[in-house]
């Protein structure tokens, strides 16, 4: 097994000088930056980004906050219009209703799987088209992660009739019980039964529809029978439990170079900010005190709202004052454009401190083990049980399931295909081709092209999570510039039609239903699966794989002296991702 024990400082790779800001002299242009070998490139590239102060084109985020308004908000506010006692747009006296609230939940849900959600545009490497979801999921042929692959009819690695029958069927309910004039639990059943169905024949669907927060206020929603009181103490207890484990999963050391990156991409935030939260850019591109201590103010924040409502909640003015704070937190996040793109659940999450905590003061969750023993067994074992064991064991949960939100520390992949092995993935039926061909077919050129392939990786390793690709590159190729980099995410999102941030999508099990349509010869594809960090572990787990021969290599970093590297590899480390390593043992 490997560790990382020793630390590095900054470096200079390349021949070129690091010290000079982009548009200087002696500060390469793109075109050269291409064709320097990866490890000189990839420090170019870190400072390249850190010096924009607004990495995320203006035109992007307009795109995508208007999607948030007209689509989202406004598809919402369409269906409110549907109940019975609806008074009116203008009247915004439906708007904290508990009808309305209902019909956010299932409009979260369809919203989501039909792919306008979290991972979808630019920010997710969908250029052309711009989203998978129903492209994928309605469509016979494309690939499909099913949890029992072998099983007849629910198995099998491509989509059947009867897959897109079960998807389509699932839209169909959604919307049904959206446009219904008034909703009872027997309209709910059905999806609620249908949505795990479609998770044993494709994995991928009930994480697309967010089940973990979704599917459960749905079970809420049928359990509580009408009955307005429990229905809100039931949600309390859903939206409670996801900002508690969500800061949890920020006690660890990564998430000051989360609030370094996310602010970094942000468009609102001054230069003088920005460049504060670096501990000296350019030379040193590790998260400053600043980035640090707003990455533990967050945590606080996050972790104190739901103990807020809990002890003070029934108090109106209380009830008004947390749930402003709440708004303020999601707020923070959704003005920086994160990784993934997530404003719609956070959008959510703020509409939910308003319409179940401030709305209702009167009703606590304290109040589930009496009223409803059935439905307070069933949250604890889905908000508390399955999520604990997901922290303290990432690698058999998903980070979505586990609630170890926006953090940081996730799962993720890297596929290096060598020569032209991506050409392969021609033969796996897609909506969507790869990075390089949505831009070739967009009309950017071949510099363009070039240069956003080469870029692709520089995110990942400005995370502290990136640390850990010093330590498995050598492992996984002899020279990595043989090779073709692509993340994770990318490939399962054009694979498999959904993305964002799970790496259990396109790890192994990705590579399984893969292979048997590609049919990679051996040393064709090599991916690193990189495992999460344990709730109060020190270390993340790798594990290096051929796709079509089986594992290669395996190891763990150390994360606490990881955080004294810089995010490029240096000196030998650099080295070593063009001359390879022998394999861990």
């Amino acid at each position: 097994m490997l560790s990382m024990s020793t630390p590095e400082t900054p470096s200079d790779p390349s021949p070129i000088n690091l010290n000079a800001a982009p548009g200087e002299p002696d500060f390469p242009t793109i075109d050269q930056i291409v064709d320097l070998r990866f490890a000189d490139r990839l420090p170019l590239l870190c400072k390249e980004w850190a010096s924009q102060r607004s990495a995320t084109p203006f035109s992007i985020i307009v795109m995508y906050w208007a999607k948030y308004f007209l689509l989202f908000i406004g598809g919402w506010a369409f269906f409110a219009s549907f109940a019975d006692d609806y008074p009116g747009f203008f009247s915004f006296d439906w708007f904290f209703t508990w009808d309305a609230f209902q019909r956010a939940v299932l409009w979260c849900m369809l919203y989501e799987l039909l792919g306008f959600g979290c991972s979808s545009g630019p920010m997710n490497g969908k250029f052309s088209p711009l989203i998978g979801g129903f492209l994928y999921f309605a469509r016979p042929g494309t690939t499909k992660l099913s949890l029992v692959p072998n099983w007849p009819i629910l198995g099998g690695v491509t989509r059947s009739w009867l897959d897109v029958i079960g998807y389509v069927a699932m839209v169909l309910l959604l919307g049904r019980v959206l446009i219904a004039s008034e909703i009872t639990p027997g309209m709910l059943a059905p999806a609620l039964i249908l949505l795990p169905i479609l998770g044993l024949m494709d994995k991928t669907l009930f994480l697309a529809a967010r089940a973990e927060h979704y599917y459960t206020a749905l079970v809420v929603l049928a359990l509580a029978k009408g009955d307005v009181t429990l229905g809100v103490a039931g949600s309390q207890m859903l939206w409670m439990a996801i900002w508690f484990w969500a800061a949890m999963s920020k006690v660890n050391h990564h998430f000051g170079s989360v609030i370094m990156v996310m602010m970094n991409n942000g468009p609102f935030f001054p230069t003088w900010l920005k460049s504060k939260l670096f501990v000296d850019e350019p030379h040193d591109l590790r998260p400053s005190p600043l980035a640090h201590w707003i990455s533990h103010f967050g945590a606080a924040t996050e972790a104190s709202i739901p103990f807020l409502f809990l002890f003070l909640g029934h108090d109106p003015l209380m009830a008004g004052l947390i749930a402003f704070v709440a708004t303020g937190f999601h707020g923070f996040i959704a003005l920086n454009n994160p990784s993934g793109m997530p404003i719609e659940w956070n959008i959510m999450m703020i509409y939910g401190s308003w319409a179940l905590f401030f709305m209702h003061p009167e009703v606590s969750v304290l109040m589930l083990p009496s009223a409803m023993p059935v439905l307070f067994a069933i949250l604890l074992l889905v908000l508390f049980v399955i999520p604990a064991y997901g922290n303290f064991y990432p690698r058999h949960v998903s980070f979505l399931i586990a609630m170890r939100y926006y953090a940081g520390n996730w799962a993720y992949n890297t596929w290096l295909f060598r020569g032209d092995a991506i050409e392969k993935l021609k033969n796996c039926k897609k909506a969507s081709g790869t990075l390089a061909e949505q831009l070739e077919g967009m009309g950017v050129d071949e510099l363009g092209v070039r240069a956003a392939g080469i870029s692709a990786a520089t995110s990942r390793f400005l995370h502290l999570q990136g640390r850990v690709l010093h330590d498995a590159v050598p492992h996984a190729v002899d020279d990595v510039d043989n090779y073709e980099w692509f993340d994770g995410e990318m490939i399962a999102g054009m694979t498999v039609g959904w993305n964002f941030g799970d790496g259990h999508l396109g790890h192994e099990s990705l590579a399984r239903v893969l292979q048997p349509q590609c049919q990679w010869e051996p040393g064709e594809v090599r991916v690193i699966s990189v495992e999460a960090q344990p709730l109060f572990g020190p270390t993340m787990k790798w594990r290096v794989f051929d796709v079509a021969s089986g594992p290669i290599a395996e190891g763990e970093t150390q994360m606490g002296p990881a955080e004294a590297l810089q995010p490029w590899p240096v000196g030998e480390r650099a080295e070593a991702f063009h001359h390879g390593s022998a394999p861990a043992r």
